[in-house]
């Protein structure tokens, strides 16, 4: 139970940073107009010049969203972690760092502003990908379990995005290190993830790392909840789901952890 004194420190970080996105427009417009012109332009051109068969109907467009909003998670993670080391740099974090609250609540404050930027970004694609003609999504639970089921998936996704985003800013002294770091583990998964392409239709080796990759399960679990019907999940939903809870949880404790240890010294 969080001490009730440190629950206005908390909150005012997360106001603060919240503040700092909406002013910053060139962040919103870029994290969401660009998954959704990729979602366009990459879904309509795959969609009619292959017509892959592997997917439900020839439907690719509505095959990517799922991706999509992976990828949208995985950019808000990278931007919104990067406010550390601007805080940092300009003296703020050592000021914040100065006052009566621990350092865990500082960085509780700043990594759940990230979790909420992240999880509004990713369910504002969900919201425009759900109104286009051209997206035709099966909500096989129903319309209201299944978009708490993609609320659930996106949250649990940015709570491990950002616990991994916290623990390597930890380690890493540099904000183009970290966006070097983060590009390199981040984008390699994000592309064997099943985000693009089934997983199912993968090498065997390829295959296997995508059972490895966390980032695999929070697209199974989209996709098993607006796209495609439970035979066609590649996991399961509760596998999804029970994957997710545990690896967010312990990525995210522990890089809030180490990230607040660091803040100590």
């Amino acid at each position: 139970m969080i001490a009730s004194p440190v629950v206005p420190a908390v909150t005012a970080l997360v106001g603060r940073d919240l503040r700092a996105f909406a002013r910053s427009r060139s962040q919103l417009y870029s994290s969401l107009l660009f998954p959704l012109m990729l979602l366009a332009v990459l879904g309509t051109g795959i969609e009619r010049g292959l017509n892959p068969t592997s997917i439900r109907d020839g439907d690719y467009t509505s095959f990517l969203v799922p991706g999509i909003i992976v990828m949208t998670a995985v950019f808000s993670s990278t931007f919104s972690s990067a406010s550390y080391y601007q805080d940092r740099d300009d003296g703020m974090l050592r000021v914040l760092l100065a006052t009566p609250n621990p350092p865990w609540a500082i960085m509780l404050g700043k990594s759940l502003a990230g979790v909420i930027i992240g999880s509004l970004q990713a369910l504002m694609v969900v919201a425009v990908a759900s109104l286009a003609p051209a997206v035709d999504l099966r909500w096989q639970y129903g319309v209201a379990p299944g978009i708490a089921a993609v609320v659930a998936g996106i949250v649990l996704l940015n709570l491990l995005l950002s616990g991994t985003a916290q623990a390597l800013a930890s380690r890493i002294r540099t904000m183009s290190g970290f966006h070097l770091v983060m590009n390199l583990a981040l984008f390699p998964a994000l592309f064997f993830s099943g985000a693009f392409y089934p997983l199912a239709h993968l090498p065997a080796w390829l295959e296997t790392l995508g059972w490895l990759n966390p980032l695999s399960y929070a697209v199974d679990l989209l996709h098993v909840a607006m796209y495609a019907d439970t035979a066609s999940g590649y996991f399961g939903l509760w596998v999804d789901v029970g994957v997710l809870t545990t690896l967010s949880v312990a990525l995210y404790a522990w890089g809030l952890s180490r990230h607040a240890r660091e803040g100590e010294r």
